[in-house]
């Protein structure tokens, strides 16, 4: 995955006025799933859009495969491409029909057509269903054959915008482990819309983050998601505490950060003097009863007092005011055993590498 099937060059896109996206350089690579995620009006779809070539772009050019795309060959372009959008766009026929429809119109011998079909009705559990109109299926089914389709064209790139979203949270996630294992498999280059940072994690080899129609950071997950570059950033990533901070010196390799009376250690390239925030995810941070002894080795410990408490799916999200808000993310079978309710006097510690410091 070193060579570069999609480029874009000074991409500017306006709409009423205003600058919808603004993407001077991106480079998409063979083979790889780029998950582009952002806050809704970031430009997500506006790009995926471009690099579609569904719109036309105020500035710039999208190059495929060494070669600009233009108007003369851009339908060649599509021709090589699949796309699955968030409702499914079925047409008003068969389940089988529909999955054949993209090969038909593109003149593929019937030969071609029928193994095709077959393969991806049986490959996306759906080949009980081939003969049901489209209008009989569920959201989750017509989801499946709107995949089946745009993957019988076999495309040199799949674009997907947000086709999980609409689904129910059970088919959601059969769903999602089905195409994590599809992409796996096939290795196909796919580009795909989400707000859901779960999705990124689990199908990007990269993550580019958009916010204010500007791509504003780009790498693999873990590195977006633990080493944000902004605040910004931070906080769409998952990052709920963020505390301003000055790094007052270091000790055994660690910067010393003094930040409302505290000095905390964390992990970071900062000298003395720097004005720095501190990001920490909620999943890193250790909560206890004050009244007991501290479950961890961590070098951070702060005593504090619990603002709030609510339910987090199975989790349970707590706000502790330590001088300042932490947010941690504790077990429901934890919060009843220590009786978690507003006022209840707590400990929290974290590591010093779940620490991020960002420069300010």
């Amino acid at each position: 995955m070193t060579d570069s099937i999609l480029r874009v060059e000074e991409i500017i896109v306006r709409r009423g006025g205003q600058i919808a996206l603004d993407a001077p350089a991106l480079d998409v690579l063979d083979g790889e799933t780029l998950a582009l995620i952002g806050p809704n009006g970031a430009g997500k779809s506006t790009l995926l859009m471009v690099l579609a070539k569904l719109i036309e772009p105020d500035k710039g050019k999208l190059i495929f495969r060494g070669e600009t795309v233009t108007r003369e060959n851009a339908l060649a372009y599509r021709r090589r491409i699949g796309i699955v959008m968030q409702d499914a766009l079925l047409l008003d026929t068969s389940v089988e029909e529909n999955v054949a429809s993209g090969l038909r119109f593109r003149g593929t011998p019937q030969q071609v057509i029928h193994q095709r079909v077959e393969h991806w009705l049986e490959r996306l559990g759906i080949i009980g269903l081939r003969k049901r109109r489209a209008r009989g299926l569920s959201g989750g089914e017509a989801q499946r054959a709107s995949l089946a389709r745009a993957l019988a064209l076999e495309p040199d790139v799949l674009f997907l915008d947000e086709p999980f979203s609409a689904l129910d949270a059970p088919t959601r996630e059969r769903l999602l482990a089905d195409f994590y294992g599809l992409l796996k498999e096939t290795s196909m280059t796919t580009i795909f819309v989400t707000h859901d940072r779960d999705e990124a994690l689990l199908l990007g080899d990269r993550v580019a983050v958009l916010l204010d129609a500007h791509i504003r950071q780009i790498g693999k997950p873990n590195q977006v998601f633990a080493v944000p570059t902004d605040p910004q950033i931070a906080r769409f990533v998952g990052v709920e505490t963020v505390i301003e901070g000055e790094v007052v010196g270091e000790k055994e390799g660690l910067a010393q950060v003094k930040t409302n009376g505290f000095v905390l250690e964390a992990v970071g390239e900062v000298r003395v003097g720097q004005a720095v925030l501190l990001c920490l995810r909620p999943e890193d941070v250790t909560l206890w009863h004050e009244s007991h002894a501290s479950p961890s080795s961590a070098r951070n410990t702060l005593p504090g007092r619990v603002l709030q408490a609510t339910p987090q799916g199975p989790l349970e999200r707590v706000v502790v005011d330590c001088g300042f808000p932490v947010v941690a993310l504790i077990t429901r079978a934890s919060a009843r055993e220590m009786q978690i309710e507003k006022g209840l006097p707590v400990s929290i510690s974290f590591k010093a590498s779940a620490v991020h410091l960002i420069a300010r």
